[in-house]
């Protein structure tokens, strides 16, 4: 069996490792020329990081990660509202990490040529339509086509396997709430092990974490319009304005950490609009199917999309090859109750006193099965 994989991020190269872990081969496919540790940070759950454990890049993981120990809720001041441990702290078998996307792109791109081989991973290999029949499903490129015996569209939130598998399903769901995000070389805040979610009375709100012993990743979050369909201008991942994340954040100063300094040294600001789609009734069909944000785009509120994607992974290795419907089965099952959590989690509103945070955090974990 050959499994073609559409795009090479976090859940494309995790799906390829463990298909080749379970013999089972697998041929990956980059629209980009160049795989390059862009992009900023990203938290792997406990669950999460013990597959990537089981294929045996605990030690790279540990190396490039930082294991959060806590995650502090605090108001505009710097005062500690509620905090819950995290990880090996917080009673897990495994730790979780806060580590750059880029970097945990190219530890899994590297482990993938490395046991898969070097040609395993084809970088300036769009994958602009399939074909398929009883036998195999064809895989089109810009100027020829792969055979394979399954196709997953782990090509992103932006899939175009998904387009073609849902021709119908129209924009994006907005939430109404715009983000910039950056990453700045800085000494660790705190005991360099923490992340840290600060919100205001306006309901403005910074998520800051440390993603390397000298690096700290932050997320500004404002509304600025109302829920509804993504209008068809908007941008994604375009270069921020400093003016307009400052109007949000510009006196805080947490006394730990100053948030105006932060911002303004940041290497770069990147804004988009935080957006999900509505869970398919069915992901794919045939010998295609979905994978990661081509199959269930969320707010990213619960630090969860990453850790879902390698979920999926192993999952998809687990069903074949006897077929995708009980892979589809469990992970859409599974991955819906994410999204509709991090919708609530998102409509929890800024009433910040220690009981409701120590209510809406112990619903989200059950909810997502963080706790299982």
């Amino acid at each position: 069996m050959n499994v073609v994989i559409a795009g090479a991020g976090i859940g494309g190269l995790t799906a390829a490792l463990t298909l080749h872990a379970r013999g089972i081969g697998a041929t990956v496919l980059e629209s980009a020329r160049e795989l390059r540790p862009l992009g900023v940070g990203i938290n792997l759950q406990p669950r999460a990081v013990a597959e990537l454990i089981e294929l045996g890049l605990g030690d790279e993981l540990a190396a490039i990660g930082i294991a959060t120990a806590e995650l502090a809720y605090c108001d505009e001041t710097g005062r500690r509202l509620f905090t819950e441990p995290r990880g090996l702290a917080g009673g897990y078998r495994w730790p979780g990490y806060s580590v750059h996307r880029g970097r945990l792109q190219l530890m899994l791109l590297d482990a993938a040529r490395d046991r898969l081989g070097a040609n395993a991973v084809r970088t300036g290999s769009p994958v602009v339509g399939f074909e398929q029949d009883r036998g195999k499903v064809r895989v089109q490129l810009p100027g020829e086509a792969i055979d394979g015996d399954v196709l997953v569209g782990a090509d992103g939130i932006h899939s175009v396997v998904r387009a073609k598998l849902h021709p119908e399903e129209g924009p994006f769901l907005w939430s109404g709430v715009q983000m910039w995000r950056g990453t700045t070389e800085t000494p660790p805040f705190l005991d360099g092990r923490t992340m840290v979610i600060v919100r205001d009375r306006e309901a403005a709100e910074l998520v800051a974490y440390p993603i390397g012993p000298s690096t700290v990743n932050w997320v500004v979050l404002a509304r600025t319009g109302d829920p509804g369909p993504l209008p068809g201008d908007a941008s994604w991942n375009r270069t921020g304005r400093l003016e307009d994340v400052l109007k949000h954040v510009g006196d805080w100063r947490l006394g730990w950490l100053d948030v105006p300094w932060l911002v303004e040294n940041s290497e770069q600001i990147l804004e988009y609009p935080m957006v999900d789609r509505d869970p398919l009734p069915h992901w794919g069909c045939g010998r295609v199917t979905l994978l990661g944000d081509a199959a269930h785009p969320m707010y990213p509120v619960g630090a969860n999309g990453g850790s879902q994607a390698i979920l999926d992974a192993r999952a998809l290795a687990d069903s074949l090859p006897d077929g995708l419907a009980a892979y589809e089965k469990t992970r859409r099952a599974a991955t819906a109750a994410v999204v509709a959590a991090n919708r609530e989690m998102q409509r929890s509103g800024n009433e910040y006193s220690a009981a409701r945070l120590e209510k809406i955090t112990s619903k989200y974990r059950r909810d997502t099965g963080a706790d299982g």
